[in-house]
């Protein structure tokens, strides 16, 4: 927990007192974490793998709303329950570890810690800004561009890189990306076969090579 960058604020005794108020859960590929709407609502630190938060609309159709990476916190971000709000967590990788504490205990923890509320702050908003960036573009832009944008976040957030080409360890389905940029599995099926096609990139299911991601 000391590695997240949100935690270097509190000394070495107070990450021990958050540990104390912390459970520990591993979970496997395909593995429903938690629903939101919990009788007790938790903040959630992802220690290992990828998972992605799922929210269901009335008529049951599901949306992909985030993927969380080693690192990432989720859960009650805003520390406003929302019981109303129907959305799950999903394992996407074989090994998945998160560790997690009550909201009314890490409430009380920024209120103890003045220096940990702001870089909270900061952190939320930051991730509230990206959110809503990303609505923006669903709005705004067409299926394929949707598309191009979401392969290039994703590229500088966990791909690798040997000069233009990037190297990006596929943890995702294709109805999985679909979900992601909102639209049909056909569709994004049809729009990587373009982008392969073209020598843009390749895509397999447990690797994606973009190959000058200049020019993607």
């Amino acid at each position: 927990m000391r590695d997240h960058k949100l935690f270097r604020t509190l000394s070495f005794a107070q990450i021990k007192q958050l540990c104390i108020i912390t459970g520990y859960k591993k979970a496997k590929k395909g593995d429903v974490i938690y629903f939101s709407s919990s009788d007790v609502p938790r903040v959630f630190l992802l220690k290992k793998g990828n998972i992605k938060i799922v929210s269901i609309d009335e008529e049951g159709n599901e949306t992909i709303k985030d993927i969380i990476q080693k690192g990432d916190l989720f859960g009650e971000l805003e520390l406003d329950s929302d019981t109303n709000s129907n959305e799950y967590a999903k394992a996407l990788t074989d090994e998945v570890a998160i560790c997690s504490f009550l909201l009314s205990d890490f409430e009380n923890l920024l209120l103890k810690h003045p220096n940990l509320a702001l870089s909270y702050t900061k952190f939320v908003g930051l991730k509230m800004k990206r959110l809503k960036n990303n609505y923006a573009n669903l709005m705004s832009k067409d299926a394929k561009t949707r598309l191009v944008s979401f392969l290039k976040d994703w590229s500088e957030r966990e791909g690798k890189r040997e000069g233009n080409k990037v190297f990006i360890e596929n943890y995702l389905t294709q109805n999985d990306i679909a979900q992601i940029i909102c639209t049909s599995r056909q569709t994004a099926t049809i729009l990587l076969k373009e982008l392969e096609e073209s020598g843009l990139m390749y895509y397999g299911r447990k690797e994606i090579i973009i190959e000058d991601i200049s020019k993607l």
